[in-house]
């Protein structure tokens, strides 16, 4: 079987592209094989990724005959991405892709737009260029029409046009035709593209590649892995949807946790708990413009709720019902359906987010480099997410991993609850509200008491002793590893040695952690859940043993794709990644994880 025959198996060897309003995935044979419009959330006109046993359905794909092999890299700081197909007569050609993003006319420019410019370099190459939008999810195929330099498709309510410099009937038909000079095409809005499409979409890539270079030379990197960690930046600031600030758990849906397992989750949205951690790793690489819009986004989902309860997850729009259902049309990643369309957990409890919206927007009354830095006003609306986090702390949620049949009272979600009146204590003293402070940290005190009393197991078999995952089970989870992130206990705080004791002997498998033994919905755990691996590394660095961290993650970082980048899940017999992708969650492990063991910037000076 060649490599060109588009008949592989679908992979997690993807290469994202976009610009914070669209994104692409090109698979390891140049195929635009997952790609939403208007937006991330949208209808995914490139499907073929979930498309089964049908790849040739939902792509954008060149093929060079006689293909032998294919060669991938971005272009050093930026989202761009040069692919190199080489044929077996020696000819060769180089297809760039990447979404225009750069500011223009005062406005930040990110069309709802895919380039891509195909270069010969060596021979004489003859390429097919499959190009097969849907719409609905994979249920139909659009109306198209054509000019003598354009292709538009009709997409339900949705046109994209084609422009090209390329024969326009070669790409209509699929024929394989010579390729003697640089080939363009800019599929996006529905209009004439204005201007010499050669000159322009050059002007757009070095445009693109000059502002994320200048964004990346903002960022404050460790002096070591500093690769790693800019690639996984990159990769999460196209997760956030800038128009509104939200910034969504991963770009897919679907992919399932382990195979055939039925854990196929629409991930397109914007978690209040995956944001937190995700603007926290950015902050500390001083990437403030992530953060400020997310700032603006939980504004207006606080505003909405007025005082009530905040669900775990909106649109990335701020809508607040996510229905889910199953897109029927597509068979699934490797035909391992469902495909799942919105996510039920929007209606879940889940108690954890009011300290993950306190936590990131406390920073707004402190850091004076943000252009907006929060005042009286913005306090008193936080307070009312603060009211809501101490009258549910010891109440029943389904807890950060979201279980769909039960609720219990979990033992992160207190913390994070603790973590909120905690940190509102602290901008209290900061605003001089003196009356407020007091009250803020009497109730976390309150709070502390209670977990002290209800989640501690003493005197067992555990040896030291260890803090449990619910007050009403003694079974262990990977969130407890968080204890010492959230300040809840100082890392040389013998119940923490007894915590992580107790959780690396439950849930540790050699390199890898399970999120929890304990069976769930859908039986027990199959795969290691990547951010948990993470989470050891953290704690095992701030306890001071630094050289088993150290070489824990280069393990991780083994285990990253080509692209440089991680998925949610990992079969910790072969190590291969499951699960949506790229998932924030594991990037923002390698980006905190990279700062915590990285040498000083000053062993070089």
């Amino acid at each position: 079987m060649s490599a060109a025959d588009g008949a592989n198996p679908a992979s997690l060897e993807l290469w994202p592209v976009g610009n914070c309003q669209v994104s692409g995935m090109i698979d390891d044979r140049a195929g635009l094989v997952w790609g939403c419009i208007p937006r991330v959330d949208g209808d995914p006109v490139f499907c073929s990724l979930l498309n089964g046993e049908r790849p040739d359905r939902g792509v954008w794909r060149f093929a060079l005959e006689g293909q032998v092999r294919a060669t991938q890299r971005y272009e050093r700081n930026t989202p761009i991405l040069v692919t190199r197909l080489e044929a077996e007569d020696g000819s060769a050609v180089e297809i760039t892709d990447f979404c225009p993003r750069f500011e223009r006319s005062g406005r930040m420019y990110r069309p709802v737009a895919f380039v891509r410019i195909v270069r010969p370099v060596a021979g004489v190459p003859r390429l097919t260029i499959t190009l097969a939008p849907v719409h609905d999810y994979g249920a139909a195929e659009p109306v198209t029409t054509s000019g003598s330099n354009h292709i538009r498709y009709l997409l339900g309510e949705q046109t994209l046009r084609l422009s090209t410099d390329a024969p326009v009937g070669y790409v209509e038909t699929g024929k394989t035709y010579r390729v003697e000079s640089d080939q363009h095409f800019f599929l996006g809005p529905d209009e004439p593209f204005v201007g010499n499409l050669r000159a322009e979409l050059r002007q757009l890539e070095e445009q693109t590649r000059k502002y994320w270079r200048l964004w990346v030379r903002g960022l404050a990197t460790p002096f070591e892995w500093q690769e790693e960690v800019i690639r996984c930046a990159i990769t999460l600031k196209l997760c956030q949807h800038e128009e509104t600030g939200a910034i969504v758990a991963a770009l897919t849906t679907s992919i399932p946790e382990a195979p055939d397992s039925g854990r196929n989750w629409d991930y397109r949205f914007c978690w209040i708990r995956d944001s937190y951690y995700t603007v926290q790793a950015l902050n500390r690489l001083g990437a403030l413009d992530v953060l400020e819009k997310y700032l603006a986004y939980l504004r207006n989902i606080v505003d909405d709720a007025r005082g009530g309860q905040i669900q775990p997850l909106y649109s990335v729009m701020g809508v607040a019902e996510l229905t889910e259902n199953v897109a029927p049309a597509l068979s699934g990643y490797r035909a391992m359906g469902p495909v799942r369309v919105g996510n039920a957990a929007y209606h879940q409890v889940q108690h954890d987010c009011y300290g993950q919206i306190v936590l990131p927007t406390v920073q707004a009354f402190f850091d004076q480099r943000l252009l907006r830095v929060a005042d009286e006003r913005d306090f008193a609306r936080l307070e009312q997410v603060g009211e809501m986090a101490w009258k549910m702390h010891d109440q029943p949620d389904a807890g950060l991993w979201e279980f769909r049949t039960r609720e219990e009272v979990h033992t992160y979600s207190v913390v994070m609850c603790w973590a909120a009146c905690d940190r509102l204590a602290n901008v209290a003293e900061r605003l001089g509200r003196v009356d407020r402070a007091t009250l803020w940290h009497d109730r976390a005190d309150a709070i502390r008491t209670r977990i002290d009393r209800d989640a501690w197991v003493a005197d067992s078999d555990e040896r030291d002793g260890f803090y449990k995952a619910s007050f009403e089970s003694e079974y262990l989870d990977a969130s407890l590893l968080q204890l010492l992130e959230m300040r809840f206990l100082e890392p040389d705080d013998p119940r923490f040695a007894g915590t992580i004791d107790a959780i690396e002997r439950k849930l540790r498998r050699g390199e890898h952690m399970l999120r929890y033994q304990r069976e769930d919905d859908f039986g027990p755990p199959e795969t290691a859940f990547n951010i948990c691996t993470f989470w050891l590394i953290d704690a095992l660095a701030r306890m001071g043993r630094h050289h088993e961290a150290r070489e824990l993650f280069c393990i991780m970082l083994d285990h990253r794709t080509r692209s440089g980048l991680l998925s949610e899940d990992m079969d910790f017999v072969t190590g291969e990644l499951w699960g949506n992708f790229p998932q924030t969650y594991s990037l923002v492990g390698v980006i905190n994880c990279a700062g915590l063991l990285s040498k000083n910037w000053n062993t070089v000076r």
